[in-house]
């Protein structure tokens, strides 16, 4: 995962120790280094206004933006849907 140089990710290692998954930080003033970042908070900002304050939102209310962000094709994955993707990649492991 790579992350931008924010504090809200000084806990990259509990990220690491709980999931396994590495994480990188950009280089300064190098946001296209986080480029599928970027692209998604744009989609996440169809459902939620940037003033939105995600404290306040309800499971339900992140679970609607999920699923729809997960129903949604992809170019970049050949116009599947990242849980199709997602779900071919596992049937792929078995």
């Amino acid at each position: 995962m790579t992350f931008d140089r924010g504090t809200e990710f000084m806990a990259w290692r509990m990220l690491y120790k709980t999931s396994g998954m590495k994480s990188y930080f950009c280089d300064v003033s190098s946001p296209w280094q986080k480029g599928p970042v970027e692209n998604s908070n744009g989609r996440v900002r169809r459902y939620l206004l940037l003033e939105a304050n995600l404290g306040e939102l309800s499971g339900a209310d992140i679970m609607a933006v999920e699923n729809a962000m997960n129903a949604t094709p992809r170019k970049c994955l050949g116009f599947q849907t990242p849980k199709e993707a997602f779900e071919k990649h596992l049937r792929q492991l078995q």
